[in-house]
Order: structure tokens, then C-alpha cells, then sequence
């Protein structure tokens, strides 16, 4: 969807990128009633499963921003001499615009993993029986005898994620140049 959206012109593509974006822009509290709502009409069960499509309707924008921002910004040269030379789709996608957007790929797979978890009331409506660490460390700090486990787990979970931040940022640093333009 990003790279048709960032590469072609076509009726409704500015529509169909805000059908995409627009979760992002909506209230949780808004997002977490329609997605209860919907999932009580169709007769879904609240599972580890509705957490997880609730969950991806707001970070899957995440994702697709960085796509298509990086999909702007590549080259679609590389991709024309790819086919020129040879290459079928399937290995242009793997050699050529695989590598291009990996790191925007990665980027927003970690922005999205932040945003998810952060969420709590969109998993509060969708969770049902469920108990996601968010949801139980708000519930722990009710309790005052609690907070010490609380504020471990809270440093703990704050240490996991930011490791692989840094080491994505320390293994990306040198690849700043655009992709495609040359030296």
C-alpha cells in the first residue's frame, strides 16, 4: 500500500492514505468503544487476538508513514535498472526495495511496539479476561504494597526497550545517504 501510494498517481490514493492514517488521529477511548462495539456485533470473542487487531489498526500508521517516507526518498532508478537487468519482481522486492526500506520498516516496527504498549485503553475495551503488563502494573500500583514490584518490573521493561533502541540507532548511523543518489 505505501509503495503504490508513494510511487503512482491514481484516483482516491489520497483518500485511501487517509482511510489508512486516520486511526492514528482518533481518540483511543473512540477506537477502543468501535472496536468493542464491532467485535460484540460480529459475535468475537474478547481474546489475545482482539487485543492484537486493536493494536494494529493505530500502529500499522506507524509503520506506513515510515514506509512511505522512505519509498519518497529512494530512487525509482534502482528499481527500473534492477528489472533492465534481468531481475523478476520477486528478486527486485528482495535485493533492491527490501534493503532500501529495511531500516524504515525496523524504525517503525519500534515506534509501533512504543505506541502499543503505551496503550492502555484500547486493550482495556479489547482485552476482555486478558491481562496485558500494562493493564496489570496500573492495577499493581492501586495496591501500596505493590509499588516496589511495580517500579521494577517498570525499570526493567524500560531497560528491554531501550536497548534495542540504541542499537539500532548505533548499527543505522552511517547509512544517513539517500538512497539511489549517488556520490
Amino acid at each position: 500500500c505505501s509503495a503504490a501510494v508513494s510511487r503512482t498517481k491514481f484516483f482516491g490514493r489520497e483518500t485511501i492514505s487517509l482511510l489508512v492514517i486516520l486511526p492514528i488521529a482518533l481518540p483511543g477511548i473512540i477506537t477502543g468503544i468501535a472496536l468493542r462495539s464491532a467485535f460484540s456485533l460480529a459475535d468475537i470473542p474478547f481474546s489475545f487476538w482482539t487485543i492484537v487487531l486493536g493494536h494494529a489498526t493505530f500502529c500499522v500508521v506507524v509503520v506506513y508513514n515510515n514506509a512511505v517516507a522512505r519509498f519518497r526518498r529512494t530512487s525509482g532508478s534502482m528499481i527500473e535498472a534492477s528489472m533492465d537487468l534481468g531481475a523478476d519482481g520477486f528478486q527486485t522486492f528482495r535485493h533492491v526495495v527490501l534493503p532500501n526500506i529495511a531500516t524504515a520498516l525496523l524504525a517503525g516496527g519500534m515506534l509501533a511496539f512504543a505506541l502499543s504498549f503505551d496503550e492502555v485503553i484500547v486493550t482495556t475495551f479489547t482485552a476482555g479476561q486478558q491481562q496485558t503488563l500494562p493493564i496489570w502494573m496500573l492495577e499493581e500500583l492501586i495496591r501500596p504494597r505493590q509499588r516496589p514490584v511495580t517500579n521494577v518490573v517498570a525499570m526493567v521493561v524500560m531497560l528491554v526497550t531501550l536497548l534495542p533502541i540504541l542499537a539500532a540507532y548505533y548499527l543505522t548511523r552511517d547509512g544517513d545517504q539517500i538512497a539511489g543518489s549517488g556520490k
